[in-house]
């Protein structure tokens, strides 16, 4: 069952937030989220950054997010943070409490870059985004205290899909070098349904409606496109790629994604470790005021990294 305040929250989300059903709507939806991330209950829900030195800086016209710890050396393992929201919504700043206690806890220089959002830049934009900032910080880890040797890749939800993507990528291209690869609840299918789908149809944060307006509006005139850029499960080879690991939520209705994208990688001979948060939900990670399991699932991910 899920905890008391996660379920006070999916009360209040139910009837306060309209789902986006159409482009407009989606594009509207982006304001009222940042709007609400910075209001006066922000560390109530979303958590307290931890104590890390955080800049930002510019990277043809993508903002990045860099969050370095404390007493950082000349060659820190460098991570590569995307944001969730359905490739249409987010920020960089929605995943601040995992970036930042993934840097204060793990010794990293975590950077979470932007990237382009569909309805207004489908697919691939995001991949195209994705690919070039792990390009742009291979080269330039040195410069920033990290070491491109060590570059580990990490993501939730549509995140998760770009972090996966680019793993897959690096492998073919033979670079740049990712060393690990975190995938939060990832959204690894672009169309198939599997049964957590219908099991948890109308979860919190994310339904089965809302996943299916994401992925038309995100695939745009390409929907229909079985490309393993979009979809990273329909890849025709999973091996030798760096070793996952995959966070689950009982109540997420993408749930199953990551457990077949862990049954494929595991099959390939790739390093796997799955786990799977009873009491959480889709988005959880990103909302530790109202999910007890993401202090567990944090640990989880830092234990992994080091």
């Amino acid at each position: 069952m899920l905890p008391l305040r996660t379920r006070i929250f999916a009360f209040l989300q139910e009837r306060l937030v309209k789902p986006p059903l159409n482009a407009e709507e989606m594009i509207a939806l982006r304001a009222q989220r940042e709007g609400f991330r910075t209001g006066p209950v922000t560390a109530l829900l979303f958590g307290r950054p931890a104590d890390v030195e955080t800049k930002e800086t510019y990277v043809d016209g993508r903002r990045f997010a860099i969050y370095t710890p404390p007493g950082v050396g000349d060659a820190a393992p460098v991570v590569i943070n995307y944001h969730g929201g359905g490739w249409c919504l987010g920020t960089p700043e929605q995943s601040a409490w995992v970036s930042s206690h993934v840097a204060a806890e793990t010794g990293s220089i975590v950077i979470a870059p932007s990237y382009r959002l569909a309805p207004e830049h489908p697919f691939p934009a995001a991949v195209e985004d994705a690919w070039s900032a792990l390009e742009w910080v291979a080269k330039n880890a040195a410069d920033l205290g990290g070491d491109p040797s060590r570059i580990a890749v990490m993501g939730d939800s549509a995140g998760g899909n770009l972090a996966a993507v680019v793993s897959l990528m690096a492998r073919d291209a033979g670079g740049p070098a990712v060393r690990a690869q975190v995938l939060i609840y990832p959204a690894v299918e672009m169309y198939e349904k599997f049964p957590s789908e219908a099991a948890n149809a109308n979860g919190p944060v994310l339904t089965s409606t809302q996943m299916s307006t994401f992925g038309h509006l995100y695939m745009g005139d390409r929907y229909g496109d079985e490309s393993w850029q979009a979809s990273p499960l329909r890849a025709a080879s999973h091996a030798d790629l760096p070793p996952a690991h995959i966070i689950t939520a009982l109540h997420d209705p993408i749930r199953d994604h990551g457990t077949r994208y862990a049954e494929v990688l595991r099959a390939a001979g790739t390093p796997v470790s799955l786990v799977d948060y009873d009491t959480a939900f889709h988005g959880f990670m990103s909302l530790p005021g109202v999910a007890p399991a993401a202090q567990e699932a944090l640990a989880g991910i830092v234990a992994f990294l080091r």
